[in-house]
């Protein structure tokens, strides 16, 4: 299981790499600092320290809730016909989508 989260940490940290580069390709400065990334955030902080089956299934809640937001571009993304963007969507959506299916399996 450790790998598997640690596989999970370094993918996410490359993923920010490529949603920062692409948001400054469009001409927009990327969030850059954890305050700026709170307030973006659809995700609500986990306060203390949960046990491991309640630590999966906010993981899961974060995974689903980010696969949902990429989702919800699509529109937008499509008007203005912006294919790289929608390439690195439909790289976020997989990826969060099979996470969320391997820890849920884990709960099962």
């Amino acid at each position: 299981m450790h790998n598997m989260f640690m596989d999970q940490y370094t993918e996410q940290w490359n993923a920010l790499d490529v949603i920062a580069e692409r948001i400054r390709a469009l001409g927009f400065p990327a969030p850059g600092t954890y305050k700026e990334f709170v307030r973006l955030s659809s995700i609500e902080e986990v306060e203390g320290v949960p046990c491991a089956s309640e630590m999966l299934k906010h993981l899961v809640l974060a995974q689903e809730a980010t696969a949902r937001t990429a989702r919800k571009l699509f529109d937008l993304v499509d008007a203005v016909n912006d294919q790289p963007t929608a390439d690195v969507l439909t790289q976020r959506i997989d990826i969060h989508e099979k996470t969320a299916w391997m820890l849920r399996s884990m709960l099962s």
